[in-house]
């Protein structure tokens, strides 16, 4: 059970739901120019026996969250040289990631690292709308360009209401934050390692012009245990356009979870009615 205090995780992660009961923490990462506040609904819309018995905290990267005096990095391995030693005291064993798009990179390379400190890492990761780290970016890098080809991109992916795109003022304090993450994302450079123990799931977007179901698919090779992959309808911010079906599929995926994690009470029970999304399991041989 968890139970100590994580007041002090407010410069690194926030929880809009504290649950000293919790037999498991879930970390989740945002996307390139997103911040704590894209999963600040999330642990409410969960169903009740995911509520009782897990704790969501949103990550906040460095530099990244208003009021925030950190710098503004623009390249991975600082970023999780300085997150890194934020979190680790705080990833209390067991814990889950889930990260999309960026945050699906950041987790996974913060899996990497806790790994190589020796420290024990997650249980389970999810990691939505970013293709497996060992593929090659099929896209021209934009993070070194005019403001407008940045904005340009950003309204390929979508997500983005075009009136904030065409707010100046409002752009003119998101474009910073947007050009570093893209350099975070486009000067990334894979370096080939052993296979992750935990579990995996991908999630993707079955229009996402971006990630491909292949792309997503090669996130198999970075686990030496299960994976599964789950397709919901939209591009690339389906997170958003069927946030309550992937909420449903997220919570299957945690009751996975919890069945592994040692507790006084029997495991909850599933919720009547498969997801409405294409979903393909694999097991380790």
């Amino acid at each position: 059970m968890i139970s100590e205090s994580l007041d002090i995780l407010d410069d690194v992660a926030t929880c809009n739901r504290p649950n000293p009961n919790a037999l498991l923490r879930l970390f989740c990462f945002p996307f390139a120019g997103g911040g704590a506040w894209v999963f600040s609904s999330w642990a409410d819309q969960l169903p009740s026996d995911i509520q009782r018995e897990t704790e969501l905290w949103s990550v906040c990267l460095p530099g990244r969250e208003p009021g925030r005096t950190s710098p503004l990095l623009t390249d991975l391995s600082p970023l999780l040289d300085t997150l890194t030693p934020l979190l680790t005291s705080f990833l209390a064993p067991p814990y889950a990631f889930f990260g999309h798009s960026m945050g699906a990179l950041v987790s996974f390379e913060l899996a990497c690292r806790l790994r190589s400190q020796g420290t024990v890492g997650p249980l389970h990761m999810i990691v939505s709308g970013h293709r497996a780290p060992h593929l090659p970016d099929r896209h021209p890098p934009v993070h070194d360009l005019p403001d407008q080809e940045i904005l340009a991109r950003v309204r390929s992916l979508g997500g983005t209401p075009e009136e904030a795109l065409q707010n100046s003022e409002l752009m003119d304090m998101y474009l910073p934050l947007l050009r570093a993450d893209f350099a975070v994302c486009e000067t990334y450079v894979y370096e080939h390692r052993e296979p992750l123990t935990c579990s995996v799931t991908a999630l993707g977007g079955t229009t996402d012009s971006y990630v491909s179901r292949q792309d997503l698919s090669a996130w198999r090779s970075h686990t030496r245990s299960s994976f599964s992959l789950h397709m919901f309808p939209g591009s690339h911010f389906f997170l958003q356009a069927v946030q309550g079906l992937v909420l449903r599929v997220l919570a299957q995926d945690i009751r996975q979870v919890l069945r592994q994690i040692p507790r006084s009470t029997p495991s909850p029970h599933e919720l009547p009615g498969a997801p409405e999304a294409d979903r393909t399991r694999t097991d380790p041989p």
